[in-house]
């Protein structure tokens, strides 16, 4: 059923070398299966929470307000401080995961963002809340990208778009479900009692820890080939106990036609490259700016829309506590549905359509609501809702290209660094929003600018994004 790992690996040769590529040939014979599902729920409920845990503060954000006076300046700290702590974290996790595991991590920082919430619950002033708040950002920053890293490890190339994107599917789920408890919860209850119910998946870690198993991949590139050996021939084992089928030989897979991996064309310095300035190094400068780039423009347009919703419904149309964070619901459900098309349609469309498509559209929209003047709350949940298909879209899709972009060695970091600028754009969108809605006393100028600036992401994409869909990691990275 299995062939050793060893036995690829010539005498002399790295771990990072033909080693690994026996591991990739043994993920492309696994059939989808019972196994696979598992893992993907288990990671999956984990980043669901860390997306419940990331949206919470902009529905509390009315009623702290209210609670402890908070001028302008401290609701958009208020708003920010956890980006801060996840950017931190993004950058920190990349690093120990690359070099301890992804399962660890993974751990780690699902506990440490549950005791985070449950402390919240405890704040009756700002500074401690703004503490807490960016070591909770720190947990959630580290966790997303670590996963989306992990997910990836364990997928063959063949409609990997969907199969990684299904999982993905539980961040934009945890943002809109966080968002209908959010809604509910916190007119009823108070912000406390949302965050009480937050802690209560830092438990998760323990079910991480027991039923996970360290990526074959990142274990052989670390050369620890007994452990890898093993990981792989428990992980074939339990694939062909769930289908009753034998495995077919690596190489000659008898259930896609995806292609075996195969060594990619490098030059020595790429195959070298390792942290940070192996992301800048030969091939891998383009596809770091590029996907920064996406990374940026996307995550500032779904946080400039998202994070303000509830503020700007209240304060600009009137509307209750109750009916702003309603209508702030239906954009993300919206954004939800955008999410699942992407899903769907990412293998066969590509991934560089899809950024291009999402972001374009989102940017045509926003500036037909600037157009019509965004005279009615109405209007507002109606255009932002539509666009909130393309960007939230387009965004998911990021979790499932930026791994495919970098080899195991220096993957994690990759994911990071682009979680990295994704909180660069989390943190200047909202800022950037509120300054151009002060300036301006009118929301028709915000949407200008969150068009101007999906359009910058939709043409960076559009022509210099490299395709990646249904290639095996190890060709596309050496």
């Amino acid at each position: 059923m299995s062939t050793d790992i060893s036995q690829d690996a010539a005498p002399g040769s790295s771990p990072g070398g033909t080693t690994r590529t026996a591991v990739a040939a043994r993920f492309e014979r696994l059939p989808p299966s019972r196994w696979h599902v598992t893992i993907r729920l288990i990671v999956g409920v984990v980043t669901f929470f860390e997306a419940f845990d990331q949206l919470l503060i902009a529905y509390a954000l009315p009623e702290l307000r209210d609670e402890w006076h908070l001028s302008t300046g401290d609701a958009t700290a208020v708003l920010t401080v956890g980006s801060v702590g996840m950017l931190v974290g993004a950058l920190l996790s990349g690093r120990l995961a690359d070099r301890y595991g992804r399962v660890k991590v993974i751990a780690y920082c699902v506990a440490v963002s549950g005791l985070v919430s449950l402390a919240l619950t405890a704040c009756t002033s700002l500074t401690p809340f703004l503490a807490l708040r960016f070591v909770q950002g720190l947990a959630i920053g580290g966790e997303v990208p670590v996963a989306a890293a992990f997910i990836s490890e364990i997928t063959r190339s063949f409609k990997r778009g969907r199969f990684v994107l299904l999982y993905e599917l539980v961040f934009p789920a945890g943002l809109t479900v966080g968002a209908l408890v959010a809604a509910w919860v916190v007119p009823a209850a108070g912000w406390r009692t949302m965050f009480a119910v937050a802690a209560v998946p830092g438990l998760l870690a323990f079910l991480v820890q027991r039923r996970v198993p360290e990526s074959p991949r990142w274990l052989a590139d670390r050369g620890r080939l007994a452990e890898a050996e093993a990981v792989m021939t428990e992980i074939e084992a339990k694939v062909v106990a769930a289908t009753g089928q034998p495995l077919p030989a690596p190489g000659t897979s008898k259930t896609s036609p995806a292609p075996a991996p195969r060594a990619a064309t490098a030059t020595a310095a790429e195959r070298a490259a390792t942290g940070v300035r192996g992301l800048f190094t030969g091939r891998y400068r383009r596809r770091t700016l590029v996907v920064g780039a996406i990374w940026f423009t996307g995550y500032f347009v779904n946080y400039g829309v998202t994070s303000w919703l509830p503020s700007i419904y209240k304060d600009e149309y009137g509307l209750t506590l109750s009916d702003a964070l309603l209508y702030s619901t239906v954009t993300s459900v919206a954004g939800l549905i955008g999410c699942l098309v992407v899903a769907l349609t990412v293998d066969a469309l590509g991934r560089r359509r899809i950024f291009a498509i999402c972001l374009g559209a989102s940017a045509a929209l926003l500036l037909t609501l600037a157009a019509l003047g965004a005279g009615s709350p109405v209007q507002v949940l109606i255009w932002t809702s539509l666009s909130a298909v393309g960007f939230f879209g387009s965004n998911i899709c990021l979790y499932l290209y930026t791994p495919e972009l970098y080899p195991t060695r220096m993957r994690a970091l990759g994911c990071s660094v682009g979680g990295a600028v994704n909180r660069l754009g989390v943190i200047l969108g909202p800022i950037l929003v509120g300054v151009v809605y002060a300036a301006n006393d009118s929301v028709t100028a915000v949407f200008v600018m969150l068009a101007a600036v999906a359009v910058v992401g939709a043409v960076v994409a559009g022509t210099l994004a490299e395709e990646t869909a249904n290639r095996p990691l190890e060709e596309i990275s050496p």
